[in-house]
C-alpha cells in the first residue's frame, strides 16, 4: 500500500510540469530589430525611435559610462 502512495505521488509530481504555459518576455517580435522602438515610457531621453545611428550611439554611451562597473568603481576615465 506504501508503495502504491508513492508512485502516484511521483506520478502526480512528474505530470504536473506538463501543463505549465510557455513563458514569453513582451510582444516584440523577431523580425523588428532593436532600433525600430519602443510603446513604453522608459526610452532613453535623446533617443529617437527608428534611427539605428541613434541606437547605436545609446548602447554605446550606455557601456562606456553607464554599466562600466571598473570606471564606476575606481573613478578611472573622470
Amino acid at each position: 500500500m506504501r508503495l502504491a502512495g508513492w508512485v502516484l505521488l511521483c506520478s502526480v509530481a512528474a505530470l504536473g510540469a506538463c501543463g505549465e504555459k510557455p513563458q514569453v518576455m513582451g510582444t516584440k517580435k523577431a523580425t523588428e530589430s532593436s532600433w525600430q522602438g519602443t510603446d513604453n515610457g522608459y526610452a532613453a531621453p535623446g533617443w529617437k525611435a527608428g534611427d539605428a545611428k541613434s541606437w547605436e550611439t545609446q548602447i554605446n554611451t550606455r557601456a562606456r559610462e553607464g554599466q562600466n562597473e571598473y570606471q564606476r568603481t575606481t573613478g578611472a576615465g573622470s
